[in-house]
């Protein structure tokens, strides 16, 4: 997307930005008490010394509860969504302390006359528009505004209706003062003119870190990771953070229960096929209640139920087909009628992936793939090879196979070369943003019924759920006797690892459980928890790491990581100061320094924009790219950081093509770079204070 449509398209300043920080806290009731709430209660945390009460914070907590079930009735409150919710309550009571310290440092405030003026104005407060708009009139309705203000009834109302508006009026007044630092210099509209309509024509050479030898010849000591750790440290900065190791006694439906689900079904099979009622008989018997006169095509079964269906040699109307098993429900079928529709297929791929913008890389998947088709020409099964080869892990496991899908599902270009082979062909490679494909049609069909079915979930029984409960409680209390490692030994348990996790976060590997939580970030290192319920079935951890001391430590991991960078920071160096001297040595001719380098390839290019980014032969690079702007033609650039190196580059040519008007964009630019920055300056400014702010956070999970 060129520049200009970019910053156009985000040109509007988000007026409710700063009053979300505020405002949100008081639409649920209209009456949040801003005068500050009076001590003695408990606290939920601190911003900068100034304490947040919990009855607050779960004032907010309420309301926003209160929006997402009038927002969305149906939906169920679970652990991850209660979580976001308190997370958002907690970011909203914070910025508003943040908030009341900006309205003091620049001595915000709103006298009453500048309330009255902002309600009889042709702009009036949110409040105001939002309860007294008249959509017929396109204005608002000042009869019935009049109305609500005298009438006695509503003087309490009207009282926190105008502390809404003062606290808006506030917050209009600090954007202005905030907005009032922006600027925008000439030489911001220059770059963006040139960003926006400038091509270059350029030539460059691109020189890899092998160029300054071997890993091995940079060291990189433990004193080194060690100093850049301490420099960096705020790059590190973390909530308290705890890791668990948890074993997991699952409750998933035997065999027996899957029987008994099917049984119930076959019992059902008779008296589907005589009701006359599908509707009914649907609505009392199935799991789902969407499953009367639908139509499907082979694509919405999975292989072996629609094999069940469609290869059905009695297919037609009447017919009952199941229950068949199907991706953890089993469906009783009652076929209405059958008719063609748009054609499904299935496929099998190979996925051969490679980095874009590497020309080397994709030319390896390229031979990579050529050796594949070497081998199926040889005999070579494709499933087999789709197992040795394929990156696509999902479709691997299963030969390569995808099922069956309709137009549309895959990307572009996977489903032209799909509906545009012949069953049992293999075509490709096909080339798609996810790499090279290697694609076998193994089925088309064009049927389409007309069904009513009976779903049921494949539910563990009760017994089930009691075994697991049964076997996790019993581990529990050995894990507490005897140790957490010496009883999953003994219970033939793999122990699994969390990783690290905040008070916020999901749990890694299990996800949002505020009962895991709680246990996690209330107990020391080495603690048993209770017997945890799972969705899934019962979970005992132990606390295997706590750290509080709000950064990530200096751990292997992180060892190996600031190793890289330092390794990639000597390198870039010691290139740095090769081609700077190659550079000084033969005038910038990068022939003959392309030559001293071993042959490395020069490349060049024509007329290529900056928004392009695209360049013939070698790929995108943005640094490349942004080197280019500001050099002058003939200027020759100092080393450029590119990916896996550096590069040298000069710039032959400059233009605009299509000889726009310069003098008129500049112009219309200019105020789109304006407000781009004011919006960005709202958010970083706000951003910045909350970083620098000191929260504690208090509250329990």
């Amino acid at each position: 997307m060129p520049v200009m449509t970019r910053l156009r398209n985000n040109m509007h300043i988000v007026l409710y930005a700063l009053l979300a920080a505020f405002l949100a806290l008081i639409v649920f009731e209209w009456g949040m008490n801003f005068s500050g709430f009076s001590g003695g209660g408990a606290l939920a945390g601190k911003v900068n010394g100034k304490p947040i009460e919990y009855r607050q914070y779960e004032q907010v907590y309420d309301g926003l509860v209160d929006n997402f079930r009038r927002q969305s009735p149906q939906a169920e409150l679970t652990d991850g969504i209660e979580r976001a919710l308190r997370e958002k309550a907690w970011e909203m009571v914070v910025d508003q302390v943040i908030l009341e310290e900006q309205f003091d440092k620049y001595a915000i405030s709103v006298a009453d006359g500048e309330i009255i003026a902002a309600v009889e104005s042709d702009n009036p407060p949110m409040v105001i528009f939002q309860n007294f708009f008249d959509p017929e009139t396109g204005a608002i309705d000042r009869d019935k505004l009049d109305q609500a203000r005298m009438d006695p009834e509503n003087s309490e109302v009207w009282i926190r209706i105008e502390e809404i508006i003062r606290r808006e009026l506030m917050v209009r007044k600090l954007q202005r003062v905030l907005l009032s630092m922006v600027k925008v210099s000439d030489r911001e509209v220059e770059e963006l003119l040139e960003r926006e309509f400038a091509a270059y024509s350029a030539t460059f050479l691109p020189v890899p870190f092998s160029a300054v030898g071997a890993d091995s010849l940079f060291s990189v000591t433990e004193k080194e990771i060690d100093a850049w750790y301490r420099e960096n440290r705020e790059d590190f900065r973390q909530d308290p953070v705890r890791s668990l190791e948890y074993v997991l006694f699952s409750a998933i439906p035997t065999d027996r229960d899957s029987m008994a689900v099917k049984a119930e079904l076959e019992g059902l099979a008779a008296e589907f096929a005589g009701t006359a009622d599908d509707s009914a008989f649907v609505s009392l018997q199935s799991d789902r209640a969407d499953t009367f006169n639908r139509r499907y095509s082979r694509a919405d079964f999975s292989p072996d139920a629609g094999d069940a269906l469609f290869g059905n040699s009695g297919l037609k109307p009447g017919l009952i087909t199941g229950p068949v098993a199907d991706d953890g429900f089993y469906r009783l079928v009652k076929v209405h009628a059958v008719s063609e529709g748009e054609p499904v297929a299935r496929a099998s791929h190979i996925l051969i992936p490679f980095q874009e913008g590497s020309p080397a890389d994709k030319r390896k998947a390229n031979e990579l793939v050529a050796k594949i088709m070497r081998e199926i020409r040889s005999g070579t099964s494709f499933a087999a090879l789709a197992g040795k080869y394929s990156k696509d892990p999902g479709s691997a496991a299963r030969g390569g196979d995808l099922g069956w899908f309709g137009r549309n599902a895959m990307v572009p270009e996977f489903d032209d070369a799909v509906f545009n082979t012949a069953v049992g062909a293999l075509t490709g490679p096909v080339e798609t943003e996810f790499g090279l494909h290697l694609v076998k049609v193994t089925g088309r069909d064009n049927r389409l019924l007309s069904c009513s079915e009976i779903v049921r979930e494949i539910r563990p029984s009760s017994a089930t759920i009691e075994n697991a409960r049964r076997k996790a409680a019993e581990f529990q209390m050995e894990a507490e006797e005897k140790g957490f490692d010496e009883a999953s030994v003994s219970f033939g348990m793999e122990a699994r690892q969390t990783g690290i996790f905040s008070a916020r976060s999901e749990v890694p590997g299990v996800g949002f459980n505020n009962v895991l939580t709680r246990f996690a970030f209330s107990s020391s290192e080495g603690d048993v928890s209770d017997v945890v319920n799972m969705e899934n079935g019962f979970l005992v951890a132990r606390v295997d790491e706590k750290n509080d001391s709000g950064y990530r430590e200096l751990d292997g991991v992180l060892q190996d990581s600031i190793r890289a960078v330092l390794l990639t920071k000597k390198k870039g160096e010691a290139l740095d100061r090769k081609l700077d001297a190659l550079l000084a040595e033969n005038n910038g001719d990068l022939g003959t320094i392309a030559s001293a380098l071993g042959g490395i390839r020069v490349v060049s290019f024509d007329a290529v924009r900056y928004r392009d980014m695209d360049i013939p032969g070698y790929g995108r690079d943005v640094r490349l790219m942004e080197a280019l702007t500001g050099m002058k033609p003939g200027d020759v650039s100092r080393p450029v950081p590119v990916e896996n190196g550096r590069a040298v580059v000069v710039l032959r040519d400059k233009s605009y093509p299509g000889s726009p008007d310069l003098d008129e964009a500049r112009d219309r630019i200019r105020p789109v770079l304006e407000n781009a920055k004011k919006e960005r300056f709202i958010q970083d400014y706000f951003q910045a204070e909350r970083n620098s702010a000191n929260i504690e956070d208090l509250r329990t999970f």
